[in-house]
């Protein structure tokens, strides 16, 4: 089922059927980076991580797979999660082959919209860790403002952004 669209791609939950795309998208250095996280071992991890995933019973909302519209290939996921720190968290991951496409900000501006129009969010957060320029810089594209500077658990040195509801309006109103 697909939970957002934009012009060039569409989000829908996890399935377990992900379980390939997700080992191969976890298992790329550069993709993880930045991002605090462990590779998948194998296959079957990643199938435990698919079958615990229960953000979207619990809390209505989570992160979702970025399917291409024109080829139906899964190339990332994005999507908002409440966090350790109790706060709505934006997030992005994508295949290195798919980077500098505009594919995570057209994606975190459908999840931005979706978060505050359908899912009553009022204010959201994203944080990168302040050698990952590409992600603060699709931060600041969807119009999030820097906030602070903090550590976030398996990084430290992070910028912390932020965009509320007020703000998104204004900034992106509906026709």
């Amino acid at each position: 089922m697909r939970i957002i669209e934009t012009d060039r791609l569409y989000l829908r939950e996890f399935a377990l059927q992900d379980a390939d795309f997700l080992f191969t998208l976890n298992n790329d250095e550069e993709v993880l980076k930045f991002t605090g996280d462990s590779a998948f071992i194998d296959e079957s991890e990643a199938i435990t991580f698919l079958n615990n995933y229960n953000d979207y019973e619990k809390n209505g909302f989570g992160r979702w797979v970025v399917v291409k519209k024109d080829t139906d290939e899964a190339i990332g996921w994005n999507g908002i999660k409440l966090n350790e720190e109790n706060l709505i968290d934006i997030g992005f991951r994508f295949y290195r082959k798919e980077w500098n496409k505009g594919y995570a900000t057209e994606s975190s501006l459908g999840v931005l919209d979706y978060s505050f129009n359908k899912v009553g969010c009022d204010k959201i957060i994203g944080r990168a860790s302040i050698n990952n320029i590409p992600s603060i810089r699709v931060l600041e594209k969807i119009k999030m403002n820097f906030w602070k500077q903090g550590n976030v658990e398996g990084l430290d040195e992070s910028l912390y952004y932020t965009i509320s509801k007020n703000q998104y309006s204004n900034l992106f109103p509906t026709s």
